[in-house]
């Protein structure tokens, strides 16, 4: 009998300030280093998604966020490499504490408040197509399948 599917959960935090929201540069990991994605991460064994979800925000950019303030604005089912798939929960808030700062410079060059709808060409495609399934209010969104 095959085995059942897995994949990879990954928890991305839209925080909204305004009619911006917040990307990261991407640097000294050596996936995608200069390029601009969301706070985010993968789900931990035994997490609930917006419990991560406000854990990654806390661990990259320093904020506090009450996860019932989380909203799931987009699920979108990526496929990375041909034997690689990930199912990314975009979660949106303009509720937390704390001001965004880099609190992992060891992985990111910057902070960058941005017109989502006119997103830099830096932009991470995944990230990028779960900010316009958000702003498009698409439910879910397949991504390079």
């Amino acid at each position: 009998m095959p085995e059942r599917y897995r994949s990879i959960i990954d928890v991305h935090v839209i925080l909204e300030r305004g009619n911006e929201i917040l990307l990261l540069e991407r640097q000294g990991t050596g996936y995608c280093d200069g390029m601009l994605h969301l706070p985010s991460g993968h789900l931990d064994e035994g997490e609930p998604v917006t419990e991560g979800a406000a854990r990654e925000a806390y661990e990259e950019v320093g904020v506090r966020i009450d996860p019932t303030d989380l909203r799931l604005a987009t699920v979108v089912h990526h496929r990375q490499r041909t034997d690689l798939a990930r199912v990314g929960m975009f979660f949106a808030t303009a509720h937390w504490d704390g001001e965004p700062y880099n609190a992992e410079p060891h992985k990111c060059g910057k902070l960058l408040w941005c017109d989502p709808t006119v997103l830099p060409s830096n932009t991470i495609d995944y990230p990028a197509a779960g900010i316009n399934a958000y702003l498009t209010g698409t439910p879910l969104a397949l991504h390079d399948w």
